[in-house]
């Protein structure tokens, strides 16, 4: 049996399949309800626990960019907030 001590940890960012992700600072934020006329609850939601909000460090009401590259459209932008579990 393998000792936890022993597994290596993966930076989940760094993988192929994970898009980029940022987390938006406090004008950035206010910046883009403003631009799209919508408060904080009506963005797309991700979880606390998800392992890649974990890695960021980001805390519930804080704003996550996700830069998803595309052969057809090259690179698009969405906006997810982060909310508790």
């Amino acid at each position: 049996m393998v000792s936890k001590k022993n597994i290596s940890k993966v930076n989940i960012l760094d993988h192929v399949l994970v898009p980029r992700h940022r987390v938006l600072l406090v004008e950035e934020k206010e910046a883009l309800l403003k631009k799209y006329n919508v408060k904080p609850s009506q963005l797309p939601k991700i979880l606390s626990s998800d392992p890649v909000v974990a890695a960021l460090g980001a805390k519930p009401g804080d704003v996550i960019e996700v830069t998803r590259k595309s052969p057809v459209s090259g690179a698009t932008l969405a906006y997810r907030i982060v909310v508790e579990d």
